[in-house]
């Protein structure tokens, strides 16, 4: 596309055709726009989510929201890879209006009982009520462990929600599909946790029938000096689970963990690593169930080991 000189009274940002005529810019300079959404130009295409949905906002009527997968990813709560990578955008409005019907999104209504929070300069569903919205998707979008790992995001920094703040936006509800799945995962969050690996690393163990571990629990030595802070710690039988993820590959960062785990060793500690692997492959899985089980002192015929 050619190079238009913009008025500066029109910013850097997307703008309506309205403004771009009231500018000064003419049917030829539009052609030579971007449009990313129809009466909408922009000097650059839109790159990432947040300028799609920046673009398109400059189109939606004042009344609406972004919700959903879109909410979700604004907001910066883990999902799975195909909402990761959905094209459309979730635009909710209220009740007694019209769904957004435009091309690239997706129309909802019900923002009247929703939260509705700023989010880099977004209208956006807030946290509590998104996790709800995404429990209500269509079966498959949503696993109750992926549910588990939205709400254990929601449960910390940035945000951070408490489990009560989550029951409450769950009972607004009026029979919403998904309840169940919601119902069980709201059992199964716990605040602490840090990547959604941690997550499905402790669901592993909960599903399998281990005693529950504590969250990113803090090792001291006998003198009470601070040794490391355990992904995963069974205080009582003195084991450490450590989720061992891209940002433990470093060289040094390796280091720095192999000399904390051999100092906590040095004080009746066991510290054994957890890889992605040993998560989703159920040959490793299995491998790891036990060696944790051996660890811990549990009989392996007692638990779910599959």
């Amino acid at each position: 596309m050619g190079r238009v000189e913009l008025p500066e009274d029109l910013g850097d940002g997307p703008f309506s055709v309205g403004q771009a005529r009231a500018a000064g810019l003419r049917d030829g300079d539009l052609r030579a726009l971007h449009r990313p959404t129809r009466a909408v130009r922009v000097a650059a295409l839109p790159a990432s989510l947040v300028e799609r949905a920046t673009a398109f906002a400059v189109a939606l009527p004042p009344d609406a929201a972004f919700s959903h997968a879109t909410a979700a990813r604004l907001l910066g709560l883990p999902l799975p890879a195909a909402l990761e990578a959905e094209v459309l955008l979730d635009v909710m409005r209220p009740t007694g209006r019209s769904r957004t019907r435009r091309a690239g999104c997706r129309g909802h209504r019900g923002l009247e009982s929703r939260e509705v929070v700023l989010c880099h300069g977004l209208r956006v569903v807030g946290g509590a009520d998104t996790w709800c919205d995404l429990g209500e998707l269509p079966c498959g979008s949503m696993t109750v462990d992926d549910l588990v790992v939205v709400a254990d995001a929601l449960l910390g920094p940035p945000h951070p929600l408490a489990v009560g703040t989550l029951s409450a936006a769950l009972e607004r509800r009026v029979r919403p599909r998904g309840r169940g799945a919601l119902l069980d995962a709201l059992t199964l969050a716990r605040p602490g946790s840090r990547s959604p690996m941690e997550t499905r690393a402790r669901l592993m163990f909960v599903r399998a029938g281990f005693p529950e571990a504590e969250v990113n629990g803090v090792v001291r030595d006998a003198n009470g000096g601070w040794l490391l802070e355990g992904d995963l710690v069974w205080r009582r039988q003195r084991v450490v689970g450590e989720y061992q993820g891209e940002a433990h590959a470093d060289r040094r960062r390796r280091s720095s963990d192999a000399q904390r785990a051999g100092l906590a060793r040095d004080e009746g500690w066991t510290v054994l690593e957890l890889w992605a692997e040993d998560i989703w492959s159920p040959p490793r899985r299995r491998t790891t169930l036990r060696g944790f089980a051996a660890a811990l002192g549990l009989d392996p015929g007692t638990l779910r080991i599959q």
